[in-house]
């Protein structure tokens, strides 16, 4: 198993998780197990609040679990330098901000820097991987644009471009996890397909894993080979998109009619 997640339990606030009205705990993750195969598509799907991104925190290593463990191809991620760890999964936050007028290839070339030294610039052989994802990716001719001159279309796709980068081990048999959270939360729809497209690809193209959050039934449906209904910060169902996207669990994620649900859903599971 790529990617094995057991028994995970997180909550915010000076290190203890809150609690309800009854004085119990109050975890934001609270008991989640869920695994990743190699080549696998795995959308988290749920409301918003329901613990997506803090899961897809813990998943990534960017913060540890208060119980439970989080292990990339056997290895504890809690005892794995960060710099390794890195070099195996890149994650595509919700939002990107820059504090300077980068063009997409110096976007993309920041994704290299878990395989530089102290003090050292990208050399040939990072730039030669930077190109590559942005070929992937569609955006070589956008190499030398200013990133905030892009579309959302655009950005998003030098934002994964830069994932890419990072995950380029020449020369290295190292597994390679790309997580993305909401990749499509602020885009119209003709920049979803778009992103969709992109993902699919590059998944046909090299068997790049991927893992993504997103509350877009639609999106999870037409993208994903395995989906994990997350409400609460608890896992309600995960399976097969025929298996969990039933009108009674669609539903209940959503905290909707089941037969309010059905039409909705419908319509979703028509893209695939």
């Amino acid at each position: 198993m790529l990617l094995s997640a057991g028994n995970l339990q997180f909550g915010y606030g000076a290190g203890r998780p809150r609690s309800d009205e009854r004085g119990r705990p109050s975890f934001v993750i609270d008991d989640v197990s869920l695994d990743v195969a190699d080549g696998d598509i795995v959308g988290i799907l749920g409301p918003n609040g329901s613990g997506k991104t803090t899961l897809l925190r813990l998943l990534s290593g960017a913060i540890r679990p208060q119980a439970g463990h989080v292990r990339l191809a056997g290895a504890d991620l809690s005892t794995t330098p960060a710099r390794v760890t890195a070099r195996q999964i890149a994650v595509v936050p919700q939002e990107t901000s820059l504090a300077f007028d980068y063009s997409a290839l110096e976007i993309v070339l920041m994704g290299r820097y878990p395989h530089l030294g102290a003090f050292e610039i990208e050399g040939p052989d990072d730039l030669a991987a930077a190109m590559r994802a942005l070929q992937a990716t569609g955006t070589a001719t956008l190499a030398d644009r200013a990133f905030r001159t892009l579309s959302g279309g655009e950005k998003q796709r030098v934002v994964i471009a830069s994932a890419l980068a990072q995950l380029d081990s020449t020369g290295e048999s190292t597994p390679r996890l790309l997580l993305l959270d909401e990749p499509t939360a602020s885009l119209d729809l003709r920049y979803q397909f778009e992103i969709g497209a992109v993902l699919r690809r590059l998944h046909e193209a090299s068997g790049l894993t991927i893992l993504l959050s997103t509350h877009d039934l639609r999106f999870a449906a037409a993208l994903c080979t395995r989906i994990v209904l997350l409400a609460n910060g608890r896992i309600l169902a995960q399976g097969r998109p025929s298996e969990v996207l039933t009108p009674n669990l669609v539903g209940r994620l959503f905290d909707v009619p089941g037969e309010l649900a059905a039409p909705i859903l419908a319509s979703a599971t028509m893209a695939r």
